[in-house]
């Protein structure tokens, strides 16, 4: 299969055009309009520092159902200890950027360039891009960013600089959404770290089934406050 170039207008080809590693499209922009094309379509940006950018849509895909989430006994024990104080959408610019150092659980940051960085800044001020941070004595200690649309999380990245603290946030985000009735987190391709969490890879197709199901659902645009008590 050819990769396609993209052009100024918002259109993307269909990911079963994808090639083998799951690379779908070359070049565009990274303008609000055009990730949430993207992401309506199971369609997503990955490119290094100097590169155009490259739009993907992997097959298989992981996924993680809310209703599948793993509370480990571990995690539930340190749910239980109260920690960590868990935040909302309070500190989206730092947790993006930490999530841009080296290093993470099952993550590799240099992907998370300058541009990307402003991007997904500008639909977090416009509403889809959703932050969860979690405190340790008034210090960022962990936390995760995605977008939002219908009743899909689109997972992007965690980072971690205490035990625990990005597996605190997760389950916050996924004890929230959940209650507020989404039904599907993507988180993309394949990570050890969402794998004991009870994320799994699902084929493509199955998994744009789950997305257009998901999307029927209202977007809850605006800045997210956190109203749900942790699984214990």
């Amino acid at each position: 299969m050819p990769v396609f170039q993209l052009t100024e207008e918002l259109i993307f080809p269909p990911p079963r055009f994808a090639e083998p590693d799951g690379l779908l499209a070359v070049g565009g922009d990274l303008r609000c309009e055009r990730l949430l094309v993207a992401y309506a379509m199971g369609i997503f940006p990955w490119f290094s520092e100097g590169d155009p950018v490259l739009w993907w849509s992997p097959d298989p895909r992981m996924i993680l159902l809310p209703e599948e989430f793993h509370l480990s006994r571990s995690l539930r024990r340190v749910l239980r200890k109260h920690e960590f104080n868990v935040t909302v959408d309070q500190a989206f610019d730092e947790v993006i950027r930490a999530c841009a150092e080296p290093g993470g659980p099952g993550r590799d940051s240099t992907w998370i360039t300058p541009a990307m960085i402003e991007a997904y800044s500008e639909l977090h001020r416009t509403g889809f891009a959703h932050s969860v941070e979690c405190w340790q004595h008034d210090r960022l200690a962990g936390g995760l960013y995605g977008v939002s649309l219908g009743g899909c999380f689109f997972g992007e990245s965690m980072f971690t600089r205490a035990s625990n603290a990005s597996k605190v946030a997760f389950a916050a985000l996924v004890a929230q959404i959940r209650e507020w009735g989404f039904t599907l987190i993507d988180c993309q391709v394949a990570n050890p770290h969402l794998e004991t969490l009870g994320a799994r890879e699902i084929p493509r197709d199955q998994f744009l089934e789950h997305l257009d199901a998901a999307l029927e659902s209202p977007t809850r645009r605006g800045s997210w406050k956190l109203n749900t008590s942790f699984p214990c």
